[in-house]
């Protein structure tokens, strides 16, 4: 079995996703046989690290900054061709959402989107596990073609150091681009959401964005990304691209800590796959309780500065 891992690297930077998907690649090849490739759309700068954790051979395809999904699809599925791969892996997340319908539709192949463990083996085919009802219960999905596209959840797992780095080749493939892409605004400075190990998030508890430094703080103490319910970026006390649950971005962190958030089931559905929740509310009531690993009944604005104070004192700042 072959199998061949997309690396989105045009930021020149490998990131903790891409280590997972390779990583996940390496397991499967380890479990039912195979080898790993990883095609690299970028310059290739630390590219060769991917080979600590578990790609064979790393392949790196230069082009502008600019480069749209249906271009993207192509190259991918002209390299699997190339290369016999039976198994291809991309990121879910912006970059490869867009692609997994249109390999599998290039390449004739199953596709299972938002995967979680290595899959088993029946009959031959790939047996995958997916959350579904917003992560309420799991799903197992044979995929019947002996080809498949599927799309690798962020934190799924944690990635490891099994090999040394591989060697880089670089490739180049005529795309036959009808769609050019001018310009891409991205949110820079910041680990995105889906991919960030802790998160401090904030509901109309706060109050008002004039109090957002005490949820920065402690955000900083915990090196944390910062997030918010929909009624706080609805009235603009804070960004959009800082909106999570069903209604905005999934995310699956280590740690999740809400701060005035009462807990619907729209916000629940989107951060109830976080490993450890925590809850800081004033009113005993909310639902969120009910999620919470841990729970602090009492106001956010007291509870939360000494809990900083007390992660800052623990790690000797």
């Amino acid at each position: 079995m072959k199998i061949l891992v997309y690396i989105d690297n045009r930021k020149n930077h490998i990131k903790k996703t891409d280590l997972e998907l390779v990583y996940y690649a390496y397991l499967i090849a380890k479990k039912h046989g195979g080898s790993v490739d990883a095609l690299v759309l970028g310059s290739g700068e630390n590219a060769g690290e991917l080979g600590k954790y578990g790609a064979d051979r790393v392949y790196t395809l230069s082009h502008g900054e600019f480069f749209d999904a249906n271009g993207i699809s192509k190259v991918v599925k002209n390299f699997a061709e190339e290369k016999s791969a039976d198994l291809i892996i991309v990121p879910f997340n912006s970059s490869g959402k867009p692609l997994v319908g249109m390999l599998a539709a290039l390449l004739n192949a199953s596709t299972v989107t938002g995967v979680l463990d290595v899959p088993e083996m029946d009959d031959g085919k790939f047996v995958f596990k997916k959350g579904v009802f917003s992560s309420k219960a799991f799903a197992y999905i044979k995929a019947l073609n002996n080809k498949v596209v599927v799309s690798l959840i962020p934190n799924s797992l944690s990635p490891e150091e099994v090999v040394s780095e591989a060697n880089v080749e670089t490739v180049s493939m005529a795309v036959d681009e009808r769609v050019k892409v001018v310009g891409v605004d991205k949110v820079e400075g910041k680990v995105p959401l889906p991919e960030a190990e802790r998160i401090v998030s904030g509901g109309r508890g706060m109050k008002g964005p004039e109090n957002w430094g005490v949820l920065l703080d402690l955000a900083k103490a915990l090196d944390a990304e910062t997030a918010c319910s929909r009624p706080v970026s609805d009235v603009g006390w804070r960004p959009h691209t800082e909106h999570v649950g069903q209604t905005g971005i999934v995310v699956r962190p280590n740690l999740y800590v809400a701060l005035g958030i009462s807990g619907a089931i729209q916000h629940l559905a989107g951060v109830s796959s976080s490993k450890v929740i925590v809850v800081i509310n004033k009113d005993p009531e909310a639902p969120f309780f009910k999620a919470a690993d841990y729970g602090v009944v009492g106001d956010l604005f007291d509870v939360a500065p000494k809990l900083t104070e007390a992660i800052n004192k623990f790690k000797g700042n």
